[in-house]
């Protein structure tokens, strides 16, 4: 009896003992997978750390300075403008009559100079806060000036600062309201000084892999002609280069170019989108739904394509079937047209 006692112990301690063995084996197979679960989460992570957000384009260095947006005046008075050509993403929308007005976000380089600077527009301040940038202008209708206050918009208002020299500055060459210029060197100290953040992450638009650009589909577009008016002085163009595979830009029959430092002003990516206008006043300022999405073309390596846009995360993005589809790696200027006339009766493409 003691025996079959002796072997019945002996028994379970080695069944207890397997048992343990296994518990460890499997606690060890799970923290291995969960190991490498992290090793290829990790890269993902860091490569967003080092990517620009606005470009799509890797950098050796963290990027996590504040995306800075600039309202510059494109009245024919105050061409050639300066810093379009370190833009990552242009906005051009219409500001009162047929006059259209650029938002120039900046990160992933930053001029010495931008401008001329004008004035606010709530459109404008509403798509620079959708990309959480800091928002600079020039003035601003009292009405302007309170939502931008009540709505905390964080902004500079050149107003303040007009012609301190170290945010901004008046230029003798041209005439007011065409010659306020913003100093760079001074955004984010002005800015941390008003209690604002000037470092911050974010999620990078959707891009295409390099290798994966040579097969973008859609129809030869060489060169692309947006009419924002009858007059010529309102009509841009974009032509298509073969050896830079970028569109260069054209105002007023005109090559835009940086007045500072003679660069042409280039678009690796022309998005154009339709959106609702409507006049609210005697002085021709206008309300756009820029929330609601619409009809849009995407312009890439000398082709276009008819898509739709929506506002995702306070940024536009075209879209197709419901999904978002990639930029190329680059620069964007983002062409906005009234749903009347539209944007097929606005846009002329040619293969030449």
């Amino acid at each position: 009896m003691r025996k079959v006692i002796v072997c019945l112990l002996l028994f379970m301690l080695l069944f207890f003992a397997a048992c343990s063995d296994d518990k460890e084996k499997n606690a060890g197979d799970s923290e291995s997978k969960e190991n490498s679960v992290a090793e290829k989460e990790e890269p993902a992570a860091s490569e967003n750390m080092n990517t620009f957000p606005l470009t799509g384009i890797h950098t050796d260095q963290p990027v996590n300075n504040r995306i800075v947006s600039v309202m510059v005046n494109n009245h024919r008075k105050a061409r050639p403008q300066s810093g379009l050509s370190k833009a990552d993403i242009v906005f051009e929308i219409l500001a009162e009559g047929r006059i259209t007005r650029l938002l120039a976000m900046y990160q992933s380089e930053m001029p010495d100079v931008a401008g001329p600077v004008r004035s606010a527009r709530e459109y404008y301040f509403e798509l620079a806060d959708g990309y959480d940038s800091i928002y600079i202008y020039h003035g601003a209708a009292n009405f302007v000036n309170d939502m931008i206050q009540n709505r905390g918009i964080e902004h500079l208002n050149g107003a303040v600062y007009d012609n301190n020299g170290e945010l901004f500055k008046r230029e003798s060459f041209r005439n007011a309201p065409h010659n306020s210029y913003l100093q760079f060197g001074g955004v984010y100290e002005t800015a941390e000084q008003k209690g604002y953040n000037v470092t911050q992450t974010y999620e990078p638009l959707p891009f295409t892999a390099a290798e994966e650009t040579d097969n973008i589909s859609g129809d030869p577009a060489k060169n692309v002609e947006i009419d924002y008016s009858d007059q010529l002085t309102y009509v841009v163009n974009y032509k298509y280069d073969e050896d830079s595979e970028a569109y260069t830009r054209y105002s007023d029959g005109k090559q835009s170019v940086d007045l500072n430092t003679g660069e042409p002003v280039t678009a690796d990516n022309i998005l154009i989108v339709e959106a609702p206008h409507q006049v609210i006043d005697d002085a021709g300022r206008r309300e756009i739904d820029l929330t609601s999405g619409g009809d849009a073309y995407l312009v890439q390596k000398g082709k276009i394509r008819q898509l739709k846009w929506e506002k995702r995360d306070g940024r536009i993005i075209p879209v197709k079937d419901g999904n978002p589809v990639k930029f190329i790696q680059g620069n964007t200027w983002i062409n906005v047209i009234p749903t009347e006339p539209g944007i097929k009766q606005s846009v002329t493409v040619s293969d030449d």
